[in-house]
Order: C-alpha cells, then sequence, then structure tokens
C-alpha cells in the first residue's frame, strides 16, 4: 500500500536527499508527490508542469498513472524522453508506449520525442547509424522529433552567469562534485563531457575555434584555459550543438502558437452560453429596476392601484395551500397526520381487547334479568345482545374522542404553518393581521368535528348488528356458537352462563375484530378524507374571497404606513441597481480581458458579449415609448369607434 510520508520522518537533510532516496528501486514511489515552482514565460498562461514516474517505473500503479496521463483530453503536449541515443534501441517499454501514441490520433499530435544523450553518437558511428535507421524505421515524418544533450545543453547555459572569477563553476557550480581528495581536485562529468566536446565531437571542426585539450594539464586546467580563451561564443556553440534551444523553440512555438488558440477558443465555446445568460439576467434585472417609479407619489399610487391584485394573490396562495395540505392527506404524504391516525388505530383495537378481557357475563345476566321481572333466568343470546350494545358504546367513545384529537391536531398545525407562510406575512402588512385566516380555521375544526363525530357513532352503531357472515354455515364462529349453547344449556341459573364466559368472550371477539379492522383500515379514514374535501376546499374558497372583500380596509390601513415603505423600497431599488451594475462592472472587466486575449491571438469571431448598460438603457426607453404610444392609439382608436 503506498503511503506518503514528510521528510521529517526519514531525518532528510534537504530535498536532494530524499530524491536520492526515491531513486533506491523498490523505493521510488516513496515521494507521492513534490511541489517546485520555476519562473518562466511559458507558465504565465496557466500551463502546468507535470513530471510524470515513467513508464519503465518499478512500481506498476506508478507506470498506469503515467499512460493514463498521456492519454488524459486535458493534457495539452507530452514530452516523452527516450534511451535511444545512448543504448542504441528502443526498450519494450519506450516499443509499447510508441505503439499506443501512434494508435491514438489525438495523443499522436501532441508528443514531443526527445532523444537525449545524443553527444554519445558523435563519439560513435555504429551507435548514430543504428539511432539513425532506428527514427527513419520507427517514426514519421511529421513527427516531432529532437536530439538533444541534457547534460551540456543545461550546464552550458548554467555557465553564461559564471566567469574566471569561480573557474567558470567550479568553485560554484561544481563545487561539490570537485571536491579535493588526497591532494588530488576531482574532475565533474560536466567538465569530462566538456573536453570531449572540444576534442573529439568533431562538432568544432568548421568553425572558427582553434582549441586544444592538452595531455600535461588536467581535465579542469583544460577546461578553465579552454574558456578563458573562447568564452561565451564557445558556451553558445556548445549550447546550440546540444540542441536544447531548438527543443525549446519548439515547444515554446506549440504550446503559444498552437495550443494557446486552441485553449482559448475551447474556454470562449464553453463560457458563451453562460455569459448570455449573465447577460440576460443582468439586462433584465436594470430593465425591472428602472421600470419601477422613482418618486414617492407615483410608487404610492402604483402600490394602491396594485392593492386589489395583491389581495387576489394572497386569496390564491391560501387557497392552494389548504388544497395541497388536503391533498396530502388523500395521498397518505401528511407524516403527522398518518401518525396520529395511526394513534387512533391502536387506541381503538387497545380498547377492543381491554374490553373483551374485562366483559363480565355476570353483569349482563343481571340486565337481562332485571329487564324481564316474571323470569329468573336469561338466553345466551340475551347475554350477547348486551355484549355487543356495551362494547359497541365504549368503541364509540374511543373513535369520538380520536377524531376530535385527530381534527384539533390537524388545525393547530394548519395554523402554526399559516404563520410562517409569505402570504399571511402579507395580509398582516396590508390588514395589520391575519386573523382572518385563523378564524377561518377555527370556524372549520369545529364543523369538521361535528361531521367526523356523527361519522365516528355512525360507525360504531352498526357495531350492535351481528356480522353478516357471523351464522354462516361451516364457519368457525358458528360452530363456537353451537359449542357454547350446549354448555350453558346444561343448567338454567346464572352459575352454567357464567362458566362458559370464556367460550362467549371468544364468540364476541370472532364478531368485533373483523368490524374494527374494517373501520380503522377502510371505512373511518375515507369518512375522514371525504369530510376533509368536502368541507375544508369550499372554507379556503371562501374565505379566499373574504379576503378580497377586504379592500376598503386594506387601503385605509396602507395609506398609513405607504410613504414609509416607498421610502424605503425605493432605498432598496437604488441599492440593488447599484450592486448590479457593480456586478456588471466585475463581468465586463473579465469578459474584456478575455476578448483582449482572444483578439491578440486573432480569435476574434469567439468574442464574448459585454452588457453596454447606456445601450440597454436606450433600447429599454425606446420600448417604454412605443407601449405608451401603442396604448394611446388604443385608446384614440377606441374613441373614434364610440363616436
Amino acid at each position: 500500500m503506498h503511503r506518503t510520508h514528510s521528510m521529517q520522518e526519514f531525518n532528510f537533510a534537504n530535498l536532494e536527499e530524499a530524491a536520492s532516496y526515491a531513486r533506491r528501486g523498490s523505493n521510488s514511489a516513496v515521494l507521492k508527490k513534490v511541489e517546485y515552482y520555476c519562473h518562466h514565460p511559458l507558465l504565465e498562461d496557466g500551463n502546468v508542469l507535470v513530471d510524470m514516474p515513467g513508464i519503465d517505473a518499478p512500481v506498476q500503479k506508478d507506470a498506469e498513472l503515467t499512460y493514463r496521463k498521456v492519454e488524459n483530453p486535458d493534457t495539452s503536449a507530452v514530452i516523452c524522453v527516450l534511451k535511444p541515443a545512448a543504448a542504441g534501441e528502443m526498450t519494450s517499454e519506450e516499443t509499447e508506449l510508441l505503439e499506443i501514441m501512434n494508435s491514438n490520433l489525438g495523443v499522436r499530435d501532441r508528443v514531443f520525442y526527445v532523444f537525449n544523450r545524443i553527444d554519445e553518437t558523435w563519439y560513435n558511428n555504429q551507435l548514430k547509424q543504428r539511432l539513425d535507421n532506428l527514427i527513419n524505421s520507427q517514426f514519421s515524418s511529421n513527427q516531432k522529433i529532437y536530439k538533444t544533450s541534457g547534460l551540456l545543453g543545461f550546464y552550458g547555459s548554467q555557465l553564461q552567469q559564471t566567469n574566471s572569477s569561480d573557474r567558470f563553476g567550479l568553485d560554484s557550480l561544481f563545487s561539490e562534485s570537485s571536491n579535493t581528495l588526497n591532494g588530488n581536485e576531482e574532475t565533474p562529468q560536466f567538465v569530462s563531457e566538456f573536453n570531449n566536446y572540444c576534442a573529439n565531437s568533431g562538432k568544432l571542426t568548421n568553425t572558427d575555434f582553434k582549441i586544444s585539450v592538452n595531455s600535461y594539464e588536467t581535465p579542469n586546467q583544460n577546461y578553465t584555459r579552454i574558456l578563458n580563451e573562447c568564452g561565451a561564443p564557445l558556451l553558445q556553440q556548445l549550447i546550440k550543438d546540444s540542441g536544447i534551444e531548438g527543443f525549446r523553440d519548439a515547444i515554446t512555438r506549440y504550446l503559444t502558437e498552437e495550443k494557446r488558440p486552441q485553449l482559448f477558443a475551447s474556454l470562449a465555446e464553453d463560457l458563451s452560453p453562460l455569459c448570455q445568460k449573465l447577460k440576460a439576467h443582468y439586462t433584465e434585472k436594470i430593465r425591472s429596476l428602472d421600470a419601477q417609479p422613482q418618486e414617492i407619489d407615483l410608487m404610492k399610487a402604483q402600490e394602491l392601484a396594485n392593492l386589489n391584485q395583491e389581495l387576489q394573490k394572497i386569496g390564491n396562495a391560501y387557497q392552494q395551500h389548504l388544497e395541497t395540505r388536503v391533498n396530502d392527506i388523500v395521498t397518505n404524504n401528511d407524516s403527522n397526520f398518518e401518525q396520529d391516525f395511526s394513534g387512533l388505530k391502536a387506541k381503538m383495537v387497545a380498547r377492543l381487547d381491554e374490553l373483551l378481557q374485562t366483559f363480565s357475563v355476570q353483569q349482563a345476566y343481571s340486565k337481562a334479568t332485571l329487564s324481564h321481572p316474571r323470569n329468573a333466568t336469561a338466553p345466551l343470546i340475551a347475554i350477547l345482545v348486551e355484549a355487543l350494545y356495551t362494547i359497541s358504546n365504549q368503541l364509540e367513545d374511543v373513535l369520538v374522542a380520536e377524531s376530535q384529537k385527530i381534527v384539533g391536531n390537524f388545525c393547530t398545525r394548519i395554523k402554526r404553518e399559516i404563520k410562517d407562510q409569505e402570504y399571511s406575512r402579507q395580509l398582516i402588512r396590508l390588514l395589520g393581521s391575519d386573523d382572518l385566516l385563523a378564524a377561518g380555521i377555527n370556524e372549520l375544526e369545529q364543523q369538521l368535528n361535528i361531521t367526523l363525530v356523527s361519522e365516528a357513532r355512525t360507525e360504531c352503531d352498526r357495531y350492535v348488528r351481528e356480522s353478516p357472515r357471523f351464522y354462516d354455515e361451516k364457519t368457525f364462529s358458528l360452530y363456537q356458537f353451537r359449542q357454547t349453547v350446549q354448555q350453558t344449556s346444561q343448567a338454567f341459573d346464572c352459575k352454567s352462563m357464567v362458566q362458559a364466559e370464556p367460550a362467549i368472550r371468544q364468540l364476541l371477539k370472532l364478531d368485533f375484530e373483523p368490524k374494527v379492522s374494517k373501520t380503522i383500515c377502510c371505512n373511518f379514514r375515507q369518512a375522514v378524507n371525504q369530510t376533509l374535501k368536502t368541507q375544508m376546499l369550499p372554507m379556503a374558497q371562501s374565505q379566499s374571497g373574504v379576503i378580497l372583500e377586504q379592500y376598503p380596509q386594506a387601503r385605509e390601513n396602507l395609506e398609513k404606513t405607504l410613504e414609509q415603505e416607498v421610502i424605503a423600497k425605493i432605498a432598496h431599488n437604488q441599492k440593488l441597481q447599484q450592486e448590479i451594475v457593480t456586478a456588471i462592472a466585475k463581468y465586463n472587466s473579465a469578459i474584456n480581458s478575455i476578448n483582449d486575449c482572444l483578439c491578440s491571438i486573432q480569435l476574434t469571431n469567439y468574442l464574448l458579449p459585454n452588457i453596454n448598460l447606456a445601450s440597454e438603457k436606450s433600447t429599454n426607453a425606446k420600448q417604454d415609448e412605443a407601449s405608451q404610444l401603442h396604448a394611446e392609439y388604443q385608446e384614440l382608436k377606441s374613441a373614434l369607434t364610440n363616436i
């Protein structure tokens, strides 16, 4: 598993030591990310340089990461540094990468192939021939191929900042690698390659440089002498022969002249729809605010003229709110109402179980014999009749109480919701209070209670009648009834009836459970839903009309407070207008900057729209004038028609 560690965990003294550790085979993935900063004109446009692990990274995951980055459409350029200049042939990883790039046109056109260490072919004709054959056979003529010597080119460019005072870098750039050991000064790698370049590369044969590398001098002495004699011109020739200037010019030209216009064109295409929407949004905002009266009297007149419309909107919003709430209940989308109704179900089931468990046959027998003074015994039917009446009436009390509770909770929630609605705040502004809305809900609550109590009483009154299937043949209830009759007919006193009490309770359970289940799962919920629709919706419509009738009072109240409101509204409009003007200025500044870049690279077809406030206001004024002329024309036409 890959982990990221800080340099402090390894006690590294500097970044070079950490990088050295990272290059040690299996440790190559220990550094997940290194951030460094380079001041270069290419980075001013926002270009990001990414140094990937390489396709031959020892950790497979790192190599796959490199392939994904190469194929990513957001990658502008790929610099592929190859080894054949030094090795004479391509590795299997390089061959695989070349095949992938050649098969992908989108990738192939942005790849720069750099054959580094080209200086090794200057001294080995066989190696040079193998490299030329490889390029001719594996690469097409239109591919971006560059031969470089990074060592000579890089240090050659660095030496331009040195002179004889620091022995052309021996005492500065190469001080660590030229340390004196046993009295002898070490030779830096660049110094050896530089001397070799001057003496054996053949690159200086047709030049004006007359250079000799003397065997009686140390490499470092030859190096400093040659630079003292030839100086800057030799370094410039070295840099030119290293090939880094050609590569640098090519990558710079590609990024600035090819890729940069493409990126800006893509950016402009992506931004154009957004800019159009922003322009339309800001233009509409400015147009709307400009259309608002800027004088107190005019705005007061406008507010009063819109009063009737505002009252109508309040009434419609109130009506729509209640219609939505009723529909939520009908479609079981009101969680609070569902919870209340579930409570009703639970209370009915619990009360039925309690009544069945506490039913007394002896008390029922006593009631039956009291009703008939001449008789000392009572039939099973009489006991069942008393039980049917008693249990039905007790269940009715529960259903009535729970119905009233549901109605009360629902109306309380509605009144609380109304307080939080915008239409309620608007009504308070116009009338001074929203008591009118609460009064309608209070009246509704009374009507709902009356109706649902009646529904509950009717529903439970039907419990007195036995279930139609209670005496059906081949049913368990009929079998139980017959068994109970046989048990109670063994004697004619109360004791024999009391002994059959468990069987009688079972009979009552078989009769009542289906009735109660049908009530709470089907009949009563439908009654509640229908009651809400038939009473609440007409009330909402009626209240909407009542709100509209409050126009005289609303006008009277509004006239008292309107001037302060109008002053505040004008100030608010001016603040909004200033905020929009500021936002438009920021928008135009950003757009003009982008358009300047687009013009500088001849992409005038991609210019983004800016917002000209003067032009927009002129257009608005013309539209307002046209609307006024049209209205006057219609009035004149109507007058002529009447004549």
